[in-house]
């Protein structure tokens, strides 16, 4: 368990390193009257990541005299199966995201992974599978002028964009 979690944490640090250097490469800064420049996510997102792994080396080095977990396999196979559940519904929401766009593809996602795989209640899925995109389109679209894809329901958006832009 100690070596998958550190062959991971390396993997995930020198692709964030590769992450911040490409993103580095166009503007990470705030542009003014234009919004956040255009490496700026990826570089911010590949620091906190970069951050995490850091953070396990720590951990795992502090720990390195106590062998508890490492003769534990790194996923048994309910946890495989969880992961080939979310990860084939992660692989299906980008292939849908093209078609019916970011702002139906998220509820749908949202939906399965809250009442299919979290088995939460109905009020709780739907209100989060409604807010999700809500708050998604007023942060990166009117916030800061990012537009998503929207697929075919691109024509939906006119009367937003009309009252807000």
């Amino acid at each position: 368990m100690r070596r998958a979690e550190l062959i991971m944490a390396t993997l995930m640090a020198a692709f964030s390193l590769y992450t911040m250097w490409k993103s580095a490469e166009l503007e990470i800064g705030w542009i003014p009257s234009e919004g956040p420049g255009g490496g700026a996510f990826p570089f911010w997102l590949a620091v906190g990541m970069f951050i995490c792994c850091m953070l396990i080396f720590i951990r795992q080095f502090r720990q390195a005299d106590e062998p508890i977990n490492s003769l534990k396999n790194y996923m048994d196979r309910q946890t495989f199966v969880l992961f080939a559940l979310v990860a084939g519904s992660l692989t299906i929401t980008i292939g849908l995201i093209d078609f019916v766009g970011v702002y139906v593809a998220i509820p749908l996602f949202m939906i399965f992974y809250l009442r299919v795989i979290g088995d939460h209640r109905w009020l709780l899925t739907g209100t989060i599978a409604t807010a999700t995109p809500l708050l998604l389109f007023f942060f990166f679209e009117i916030a800061l002028k990012i537009t998503l894809p929207k697929g075919v329901t691109e024509p939906m958006f006119y009367p937003l964009y009309s009252m807000f832009l």
